[in-house]
């Protein structure tokens, strides 16, 4: 027995604040929390900010202390953590977790970082039943759960899992959170001093130990795609998004195939104006400069309920019969939407799904259970044609 159902770690920062005012608007009853951070007086300013009630649990922990972090997963069921970029912050606490069996979700975009942790603390957390669950945000959940339910459907439909298929962002507003900017500055930073870490950067089956699959596509050009008429361009979270699809793949056994093929890139346009589209996309970078927002940092609420994605995943199957998923979202991707889904995920976690301990995906632990649960909560819709 624990003492808490959810402990969000990093509930003073940006997005920690969100998913702690989202269970306070949506969970007022049910559920027992407690909020942690490195400071008290921030914790109770952030307390009284979302209209928390006046004795909510605060915890008092710090990345750099590492027995304060053991005090505070002894107490959780699941652990939400919003602190990176994790590669920086995150590893105590992956280890924490492992050793004392609790359960992790987090937002991380570092695949290499990911398999740092998968390589040295699997076997404890397989040990201890420590179900821990990466990437629980916009990466990679819609995506995950996305390629999910269209070879749920193509199963049905054909009797076999569609062995090529093509993940594609329609629409999308919002903007990237300052915790992503800064994940990707440290992993940058990573890789120059550590040539493995581009190896791992560069490789679709990163997160796959053992398993390596078919030739994939870079998705770094934009090009014409065939398959849906249309010029599309590079996508700025596939690298991580891709590594964790294929994950979930290797976790259920290949239920994708062992000759599964998937990228992911963005929707220019057509014709000239479309090509011309790609071709500026492919050479912007949103996390050039210092213009983005800074960890801690991020949009209004007016601007986060504007937001909103469309998200279309192709299923060709052999014969060229083409099965579709579409994945909205209803708010902006890096903040909105990511919130609630990291949420309701520790929530699926204390209510929906046991599951053996291991380093998890959110699609081959949570599945079918975390996508209805974020159709019922969280603003996402799963349509299969």
């Amino acid at each position: 027995m624990r003492d808490f159902d959810i402990v969000i770690y990093g509930a003073t920062g940006f997005t920690g604040r969100l998913v702690a005012e989202y269970l306070v608007q949506a969970y007022p009853t049910g559920l027992t929390w407690a909020m942690a951070g490195r400071s008290r007086t921030k914790l109770e300013e952030v307390r009284d900010l979302i209209g928390a009630r006046a004795d909510t649990p605060l915890i008092t922990a710090d990345s750099a202390d590492p027995a304060s972090l053991r005090a505070m997963v002894e107490r959780a069921t699941v652990v939400i953590s919003t602190v990176g970029p994790y590669q920086l912050y995150g590893s105590d606490l992956v280890v924490a977790c492992a050793a004392t069996g609790t359960a992790y979700v987090d937002l991380c975009g570092e695949p290499a970082w990911m398999r740092h942790m998968i390589d040295a603390h699997e076997g404890e957390a397989t040990r201890t039943g420590a179900r821990i669950v990466f990437s629980c945000g916009f990466d990679s959940i819609p995506f995950d759960l996305g390629v999910l339910t269209l070879q749920e459907a193509a199963r049905a439909r054909y009797g076999s899992p569609a062995p090529r298929v093509k993940g594609r962002v329609r629409t999308m507003k919002g903007t990237f959170s300052g915790g992503t900017a800064a994940s990707l500055k440290a992993t940058l930073a990573a890789a120059a001093r550590d040539p493995g870490i581009v190896k791992l950067l560069t490789s679709p089956f990163a997160l796959t130990p053992g398993f390596t699959g078919p030739h994939q596509p870079s998705g770094l050009l934009p090009e014409y795609d065939s398959t849906l008429q249309t010029w599309v361009a590079p996508f700025v979270m596939a690298p991580i998004n891709t590594k964790n699809v294929h994950r979930t793949n290797f976790l259920l056994g290949e239920a994708y195939g062992a000759d599964f093929v998937y990228d992911e890139m963005m929707v220019a346009g057509l014709g000239d104006m479309g090509k011309a589209a790609a071709e500026a996309i492919a050479k912007f970078n949103p996390f050039a400069g210092d213009k983005g927002p800074k960890p801690g940092e991020g949009p209004s609420k007016a601007e986060r309920d504007e937001g909103h994605y469309d998200l279309l995943f192709a299923g060709i199957m052999p014969d060229g019969s083409r099965i579709d998923t579409v994945v909205t979202g209803d708010r902006d991707p890096g903040y909105g939407s990511t919130s609630k889904m990291i949420a309701e995920s520790a929530i699926c976690l204390v209510r929906d799904v046991a599951g053996d301990g291991g380093i998890w995906t959110p699609g081959a632990l949570m599945g079918a259970k975390l996508r209805d649960r974020l159709i019922a909560h969280a603003g996402l819709t799963f349509v299969t044609s």
